[in-house]
């Protein structure tokens, strides 16, 4: 591990110096690809260089121990134990950072939220789920825009798209995509009924322009008037705007600015995000033989979760989790389920490398 961490440490090096280089400066996508590689391994050199400390402080109180001064050969016995245990614990947070990473941990996410089957019930579930992830970014210091939106006439969503940027977002939002599942009384229920309801998450890594650049001449850009619920218009002037991939096909529409040159940037993000997943997906069913995943981290049709609210019961089914804390977790402390996701994740790469 030590040899692999002093590799690590040139590579850092080499790094710190290459984000000094003004010819790196000028080459944007150089300098985003060092940046980001710089990013990923600061808080691994971090704890590196205090495990190092704490080597050194050990041999010192080793020697301390042979000592001609009694009361120093005491204290340094003393002070051993809570060092290696100090020391121990860093060493086990060096092995799971060590663990070959996600390169898209550090990149923003488009988040896109689309209700299911359900019908209004699955859409006022979709904005429940929009303003717990809104919270969770929220505690963290994320920034959140709304791309695009398709709300409901009772106040929830068919569809909302939103951009979530901060440090080391898609790393904790990635296990997110899949369907999430509502047991609860809906609003709209007379006879108090529990219902089923159901809401797919999708989450992208979103790409940066030099990454991901896109040819005028594949897109097909139509501009319209935006509507809100049940085609009442909600803008007089033709903003919308529908942006059409042509090689793929995919179709992306934002309307939620008044600006038509917003809304098209916007679309735009979107895009490359949905392109540079397509991409991704590509490239991991070329490898899939070799991979070894541990949780679901984007299949659309995979039942990830499930929201029980008589029972106050949140239930991931990939790891089979269950705590009775839906009300934290819907409030934005979704860390209740994503840490464990995260460990789950982490330990089984630690048993593979075993």
């Amino acid at each position: 591990m030590l040899d692999k961490l002093a590799e690590v440490e040139r590579r850092f090096g080499e790094l710190e110096e290459m984000l000094g280089n003004p010819q790196v400066i000028g080459d944007r996508a150089r300098f985003v690809s060092v940046s980001r590689e710089h990013s990923g391994l600061t808080e691994l050199m971090g704890v590196f260089r205090q495990f190092n400390e704490l080597a050194s402080e050990e041999e010192g109180l080793v020697l301390l121990q042979q000592d001609e001064d009694r009361e120093m050969r005491v204290l340094a016995e003393a002070e051993l134990p809570d060092l290696r245990s100090r020391k121990k614990e860093l060493e086990g947070q060096l092995q799971i950072l060590l663990l070959p990473t996600d390169p898209n941990d550090e990149r923003n996410v488009i988040l896109e939220i689309r209700a299911g089957a359900g019908g209004d019930e699955a859409g006022l579930f979709a904005a429940d789920l929009f303003r717990m992830y809104t919270r969770y970014a929220e505690e963290r210091r994320w920034k959140v825009e709304i791309m695009n939106s398709s709300p409901t006439g009772l106040g929830g969503f068919k569809e909302i798209v939103s951009s979530i940027e901060g440090t080391g977002a898609f790393s904790r939002l990635k296990f997110e995509g899949g369907v999430h599942r509502v047991q609860r009384v809906p609003a709209t229920e007379t006879q108090g009924r529990i219902h089923t309801s159901a809401v797919t998450v999708a989450v992208l890594a979103e790409a940066d322009e030099v990454e991901l650049n896109i040819e005028d001449k594949d897109l097909r850009v139509d501009v319209f008037r935006a509507s809100g619920p049940g085609g009442q218009s909600v803008n007089t002037t033709d903003s919308a705007i529908r942006v059409t991939h042509l090689p793929t096909g995919m179709i992306v529409i934002c309307q939620d600015e008044k600006s038509q040159h917003k809304n098209k940037a916007k679309a735009l993000k979107v895009l490359r995000a949905r392109l540079f997943e397509k991409a991704q997906a590509e490239h991991d069913a070329v490898i899939a033989a070799d991979r070894k995943a541990m949780v679901g981290t984007g299949d659309r049709s995979e039942r990830i979760r499930t929201y029980n609210f008589p029972q106050n019961r949140v239930t991931d089914h990939r790891i089979g989790l269950t705590i009775h804390s839906l009300d934290r977790v819907i409030a934005g402390e979704a860390d209740l389920v994503i840490d464990p996701l995260i460990t789950f994740t982490q330990a089984e790469a630690l048993k593979a490398i075993d």
